[in-house]
């Protein structure tokens, strides 16, 4: 029947306003600095290897005229409730850490070259470097080799993260 609109009900409700959803969508979207967007993620802790890894992404983000996401993730240590068998928790340790790795990234001259931002997460850090990966849109992950008895046991973190990233991954030796 064209032309014929068939009217609404008075007490309809509308339930949700596609609209609210696509804005609150876009806002959480685009809640990170634009200047960073497209930039290079780097995992550092302060080891020899995330220095390595720091390094590489500062060229990388610098031939690409991108930015820097520095990304720190602070300790949490499992706590497992053993009454009633419940799965593991984790909870909060400060981490001061991350406010001296601040510090020296401040101090460092190499970091001159490029725009760069400190991101300073709490949990897996595979999850974490992704996710940061995920709001900042990156082009890349850099990470550098994990060596030693804990790698060995649980995994390293540039295996896990290069099985489940969404993005390119490059492992620094």
């Amino acid at each position: 029947m064209a032309g014929h609109e068939i009217p609404e009900p008075a007490d309809r409700k509308q339930v949700a306003d596609p609209m609210a959803d696509l804005e609150a969508v876009e806002q959480k979207h685009h809640s990170c600095d634009p200047a960073f967007r497209h930039g290079v993620v780097v995992g550092f802790d302060g080891s020899m290897s995330s220095e390595r890894a720091l390094a590489y992404a500062i060229g990388m983000a610098r031939r690409h005229g991108s930015g820097l996401i520095i990304v720190h993730v602070a300790n949490r240590l499992p706590m497992t409730v053993w009454a009633g068998c419940e799965p593991p928790v984790f909870v909060d340790v400060p981490d001061h850490r991350t406010e001296v790795l601040g510090l020296e990234l401040a101090c460092a001259d190499h970091l001159a070259e490029v725009p760069w931002i400190l991101v300073e997460r709490g949990g897996d850090i595979c999850h974490e470097l992704e996710e940061v990966g995920r709001e900042y849109e990156a082009d890349a992950i850099v990470v550098g080799s994990t060596h030693g008895l804990v790698g060995r046991i649980f995994g390293s973190v540039a295996g896990r993260l290069a099985r489940r990233a969404q993005r390119p991954v490059m492992v620094i030796p």
